[in-house]
């Protein structure tokens, strides 16, 4: 077996499509010795053709960047602790508590992407991992705070965690939206009426996760999306009322805008 094609087969993540098609090469054989000669030559450039699309596509650069498209049919229920309202009622934090705590913990606007490398506190870039699932961001770039970062991977461990405990199933929370510069925010102030002037984006201190779609790494164990929104619920409200973050439900935009907090022993804000 050549050393590329190991390479190959050890992506455990590779799409159905491409593993029939790596399978389909190592399938065929010849009759005599010239026949499969060629036979090999034709699967290493094919192989070779596969590594090189692979490498050129973004989507692939690491393997936590896979997912299946789509949530699988026919998710079996697991049990939810009802929290005492709806998602709704229960994640009602204010946009004026969230910017309280951005100013303080969070980096000054900024107006560009560039400038970023000059923000007043250090940032931290985040890509998808066992954790968590960072979707295709159109209107930010993948960049929060210490504080915040630590928090989104302590949502995705105990999300993943909960499910565990309920039974199982494969799935990651998929991240929607994370730094914005003020040029974004106003592009996205004529599409959108949640997307306020002054964001909680614009301080590196928020983050969005979508409650309507989660990151289905496989489908052997599926899962409802309401069950998975309401585990998620649970996972925020922990947090959440161990003085960790602020909190909104959002209708329009079928996600979670979740703010870090700065805190003191007391859980209140410095």
């Amino acid at each position: 077996m050549s050393g590329l094609f190991r390479v190959i087969l050890s992506v455990r993540l590779l799409p159905v499509g491409l593993l029939l098609v790596v399978a389909l090469l190592t399938s065929c054989g010849g009759n005599d010795e010239e026949e499969a000669a060629a036979l090999a030559r034709h699967r290493e450039l094919e192989l070779a053709q596969l590594s090189r699309t692979l490498r050129a596509e973004p989507h692939y650069r690491q393997p936590y960047d896979w997912k299946l498209d789509s949530m699988p049919d026919g998710g079996k229920k697991i049990h939810i602790n009802y929290l005492g309202g709806t998602l709704g009622r229960v994640f009602n934090d204010s946009n004026y508590l969230q910017l309280e705590a951005s100013r303080v913990l969070g980096i000054l606007p900024i107006g560009k992407p560039s400038a970023a490398w000059h923000a007043r506190r250090p940032m931290v870039k985040i890509e998808s991992n066992p954790d968590f699932y960072v979707d295709e961001l159109t209107h930010s770039m993948p960049y929060l705070v210490p504080e915040a970062a630590a928090l989104l991977h302590d949502i995705g461990r105990n999300f993943n965690d909960s499910l565990a405990k309920r039974g199982g199933g494969a799935y990651r929370v998929k991240v929607t939206s994370v730094l914005r510069t003020e040029a974004s925010v106003k592009q996205l102030r004529r599409r959108n009426a949640n997307a306020v002037e002054t964001s909680t984006h614009l301080f590196g201190t928020t983050f969005d996760i979508s409650y309507s779609q989660f990151a289905c790494d496989n489908s052997q164990l599926p899962r409802t999306q309401e069950d998975l929104k309401n585990l998620l619920g649970e996972v925020l409200n922990d947090l959440r009322n161990n003085g960790r973050c602020y909190v909104k439900y959002e209708r329009k935009q079928a996600c979670f805008h979740i703010t870090a907090r700065p805190t003191t022993p007391a859980g209140g804000i410095n």
